[in-house]
């Protein structure tokens, strides 16, 4: 609601004014662009690039349990670094209460850790009797879409 000046009438106008809110939903918009990549959850690694990768929707999900190895001998799950004696009996407590269909573990693997020490990973998440193993990999595209955003 405003006050209409112009007709002498000096009273109120039913219009609403959206350029004010349009400034303020750009400015949201800018806000939440910049700050999302911020929130992406657990610790990042620099992933091995396929070229035939397939995106899992349930890895983007807060349920979704994911298990990452920055550098050789550290291992995180979600944001916690723990050894992976911890990891096996923190993932055996977390998957007790979940349907079978959804007990799965995502391995991120940073590209220079040894091959040995993501095998450790796998061995210790199967000794915790999960079966289902997904290894994270970036696709030539987003890797090549990574690049340009950091070029800009």
């Amino acid at each position: 609601m405003g006050i209409d000046v112009g007709t002498g009438k000096g009273g109120l106008v039913a219009k609403i004014n959206v350029t004010p809110m349009v400034d303020v939903m750009l400015v949201l918009l800018i806000i939440f662009m910049v700050v999302t990549p911020f929130l992406q959850p657990g610790v990042n690694v620099t992933l091995p690039k396929a070229p035939h990768g397939v995106e899992d929707p349930d890895i983007n999900k807060e349920s979704a349990v994911i298990v990452a190895v920055p550098t050789d001998g550290v291992y995180y799950l979600g944001k916690d670094a723990m050894s992976l004696s911890e990891i096996q009996s923190r993932i055996q407590k977390m998957m007790e209460n979940k349907p079978i269909n959804e007990r799965i573990v995502y391995v991120k693997g940073d590209n220079r850790v040894r091959y040995g020490e993501i095998v450790s990973v796998i061995d210790a998440i199967r000794s915790a009797g999960i079966d289902r193993v997904g290894l994270v990999v970036e696709t030539r595209e987003e890797a090549e879409k990574r690049r340009r955003q950091q070029q800009q």
